[in-house]
């Protein structure tokens, strides 16, 4: 793989080497996963030190963050769209930063909610306008296959964070993770100033107006595949909000395996680094469509599977592990197509695009895999069940936005970036 050559027309005068380009959106996006995954291992000792009363309740401290993150993802992309990707994202971190340093002073439940959802508001900037940058630069199966390589490499961070987390447990207060996490996002931060240039074109820029805001919004809610594949990502994700939600729970209370929790939520999350990086060899070849509408279908058929394993009495903790990793090995398959077939048409207003797009599929997954967080009995039912039921709403979802036809590969060559070509 060689770096990404200038296009004329396309690229910044001061372009940074593909690679490192892939690296660094990577750690953007992961800074919503460090803000999570490191804590749960600590909700236990957060729940005993805030006075939290009930087990479930412990779950507001991550669901009440993906509220905050759905609020701020509506607006950061709207900014970047006016005054630029880096002074946005750059003034979004800094806030974020202080927030998490606000977590790690809180002394009551109430005031780590408040932060929590401060962070994710900030964190929101992180997702979208990095989007943004994504689709300035690519687009099509192009852009499917670079996000696919972000996320690739964005998924080492959930594969070590729990460890991550309990490894500070081990030798620190809980509190110490958001230190940890402010340091981090610091570092990150340093980096993206120095090293990314502003890849919003001059003439690719928009006035912030309400009349530029919702004429945007309404081609996208007039563009079938664009509003069909967000709504289908929402409630897809609505799986994996889910999990988080409950992964804790399922290995404390259900099997007992506190000791190999880490470990364990490591070897699920690392599917979807696999599934991710297979998809970035795949999708050039049979396009974003072929295969995401097959992962669906695949995630249904494993949670049908599983649910028939749950009620004839056979789980087990392995059969969870390989199950439910299989299922987040489609869901990474879904992520990244689903957002670069919703972002085809929007070259211009990539931005509001991306934050629509954010705001909708996480306000979507949030409520739904909230529903599925709460319903948890001490089983592993209620995930599961939330899994195939969702997985087939999203199906339907995808099919309408279709028009029912499938499996196929519209405007094949419009979608092909030949400079990314090069890359291989």
């Amino acid at each position: 793989m060689t770096d990404h050559p200038a296009i004329p027309g396309e690229q910044p005068k001061k372009d940074i080497a593909f690679r490192e380009f892939v690296m660094l959106c990577a750690c953007l996006m992961a800074m919503n996963a460090l803000s999570i995954d490191p804590m749960l291992p600590a909700l236990p000792a957060i729940g005993q030190d805030l006075a939290i009363p009930h087990p479930n309740d412990r779950q507001l401290i991550i669901s009440i963050y993906f509220l905050g993150l759905g609020i701020g993802s509506l607006l950061f992309g709207v900014l970047s769209d006016r005054f630029g990707r880096k002074r946005v994202l750059g003034g979004a971190m800094v806030m974020f930063i202080l927030s998490s340093i606000a977590c790690a002073g809180a002394h009551s439940f109430a005031v780590i909610l408040v932060a929590r959802a401060c962070a994710g508001f900030f964190a929101g900037a992180s997702r979208v306008v990095t989007v943004g940058i994504v689709r300035d630069r690519f687009k099509g199966d192009a852009m499917a296959r670079v996000m696919s390589l972000i996320f690739a490499v964005f998924m080492l961070i959930p594969v070590m964070a729990p460890t991550f987390g309990q490894a500070i447990l081990w030798i620190a207060p809980w509190r110490w993770i958001f230190w940890a996490l402010a340091i981090l996002a610091t570092l990150i931060l340093i980096w993206m100033m120095a090293r990314l240039p502003e890849t919003l074109l001059p003439e690719n820029r928009l006035r912030i107006s309400a009349g530029v805001i919702f004429r945007t919004v309404g081609s996208i809610m007039r563009t079938r595949s664009s509003i069909g594949y967000m709504m289908a990502s929402g409630v897809v994700m609505s799986g994996l909000i889910g999990f988080i939600l409950s992964v804790q729970q399922i290995f404390f209370d259900i099997f007992g395996a506190q000791e190999i929790f880490p470990f364990a939520f490591a070897a699920i999350a690392g599917s979807m680094g696999i599934g991710s990086l297979v998809n970035s060899r795949l999708v050039s070849r049979f396009g974003a469509r072929r295969l995401s509408q097959a992962a669906v279908l695949c995630l249904v058929l494993i949670n049908v599977v599983h649910l028939a394993v749950i009620l004839t009495g056979h789980e087990t903790l392995a059969s969870f592990m390989i199950l439910q990793g299989a299922t987040m090995m489609t869901v990474a398959f879904t992520a990244s197509n689903f957002s670069a077939i919703s972002m085809e048409p929007f070259a211009k207003g990539a931005g509001v695009a991306s934050s629509f797009q954010a705001f909708l599929t996480t306000a979507v997954s949030s409520a739904l895999g909230s529903v599925i967080g709460r319903a948890f009995d001490g089983t592993t039912l209620p995930l599961t069940l939330g899994l195939a039921v969702f997985g087939s709403i999203s199906f339907l979802i995808v099919a309408w936005a279709e028009r029912g036809r499938l499996f196929t590969r519209p405007h094949h060559a419009g979608l092909r970036d030949t400079e990314f070509e090069t890359l291989r």
